[in-house]
């Protein structure tokens, strides 16, 4: 026997009992759909974070100060003296809170951040309209402010440079309308106001900086700028190494993205296990299929067919039935995995080798769970196989 006369017998086969043989695929079906599925948003997940830490610079630092007794920040020159350490391309000091803003009758609570002129390099916020922060406002202490896209949506500003808004109750200029930026693992980019440092002082009632963001010229440079960093501030506080924290971006890329490769590992594995599952549905309904078809493997013997043509019969079907839930389930799978990605806020990235991966696993299920029953159905004799009703 052939493998296309087998092919074509398995079909038969699986053709005349529909419904069992859906039954029976519907494990394999399940679980490669679940682990095309799971692996895509898994993967999908792990771009996206990668693609949200990796806009923020692989070569940005960030300084959290808490404190150590009386000193708990820095001074705005010892902020900006960091500017000096050799490898330092920017710093960026910053005093953030939450303010009410109101326009006309519009009042929204909304961040708010203090910031010097170098956030536009070392954060990457740029205008579309009007212009940032500058040097004056600073030493002025100006109330001037530059507004997220989406605070300004919120506020029903239309046309925001020039006009002017109520933050806690003081009135500030809008000079700059920000570039759209989108959402980062801290939140929305767009839901913002920033105002010149100094007035974001008297305005937030803050004394001192504690949180500073700093670029190094090159990703090569930046193990060196923070030990620099550490170094000084060990130094401010007095060997404390809880008063403050360094955060270095290549090392949380490097680890969320290896926290969401095992995540999607994780589940890929708890997918397969629906594969093995559905592997056992074909080894016992084979093996139901061995019990009625004794008299057929008797007479097919008594007229010539040999222990292999048997065991290649049966074979061929059990992998017919897991090649044809393989198909099945990567279809589901593609097929579910893109529609939820259109219709949630979900990253989905379709990986087709673990497609391929998952219909030859399959089709290896259905060759491991085949293999007992077509071997019991090659092993019957002709003599015992004809005796049966």
């Amino acid at each position: 026997m052939n493998l296309l006369q087998g092919i074509k017998m398995a079909w038969k086969s699986i053709s005349t009992n529909k419904m069992r043989s859906f039954l029976t695929m519907l494990g394999i079906i399940i679980g490669v759909a679940a682990v095309i599925a799971l692996v895509a948003v898994g993967q999908g997940t792990t771009a996206k974070v990668t693609e949200q830490v990796a806009s923020l610079g692989t070569n940005l630092l960030t300084v959290n100060i808490t404190g150590r007794g009386a000193a708990t920040a820095l001074t705005f020159e010892e902020a900006q003296a960091y500017a000096d350490i050799p490898g330092v391309q920017g710093v960026s000091p910053i005093i953030n809170g939450r303010i009410s803003a109101k326009y006309g009758n519009v009042v929204k609570s909304v961040p708010l951040e203090g910031i010097t002129p170098d956030y536009e390099l070392v954060r990457g916020f740029h205008v579309q309209s009007g212009r940032f922060i500058t040097g004056l406002d600073i030493d002025y202490r100006q109330r001037v402010a530059l507004i997220g896209t989406t605070t300004a949506q919120n506020l029903k500003l239309d046309d925001p440079v020039g006009q002017t808004i109520r933050i806690n109750g003081q009135s500030y200029t809008i000079v700059g309308l920000l570039m759209p930026k989108g959402n980062s693992l801290g939140g929305s980019n767009d839901d913002k106001i920033l105002i010149p440092i100094t007035s974001a002082e008297r305005l937030l009632r803050v004394k001192g900086i504690r949180s500073i963001y700093i670029q190094a010229e090159t990703p090569e440079m930046v193990a060196p700028v923070k030990e620099a960093l550490e170094a000084d501030l060990q130094g401010k506080f007095k060997g404390s190494t809880t008063a403050y924290t360094v955060f270095d971006q290549q090392e949380m890329l490097s680890t969320m993205s290896s926290i969401a490769n095992t995540m999607a590992l994780a589940l890929g594995g708890i997918a397969g296990i629906s594969l093995l599952v559905g592997g056992i549905g074909i080894m016992n309904i084979m093996l139901v299929s061995v019990s009625e078809r004794t008299r057929e493997i008797g007479i097919r013997k008594a007229i010539g067919a040999k222990k292999r043509d048997i065991l290649l019969q049966f074979l061929i079907e059990s992998m017919v039935l897991g090649g044809l839930g393989g198909l099945v389930g990567i279809m589901i799978g593609v097929g579910g995995a893109s529609l939820a990605g259109r219709l949630t806020d979900m990253s989905v990235s379709i990986s087709w080798s673990v497609a391929v991966f998952a219909f030859v696993f399959s089709l290896g299920i259905g060759v491991f769970f085949g293999m007992f029953p077509a071997n019991k159905a090659a092993k019957l004799r002709p003599i015992e196989a004809l005796r049966t009703d």
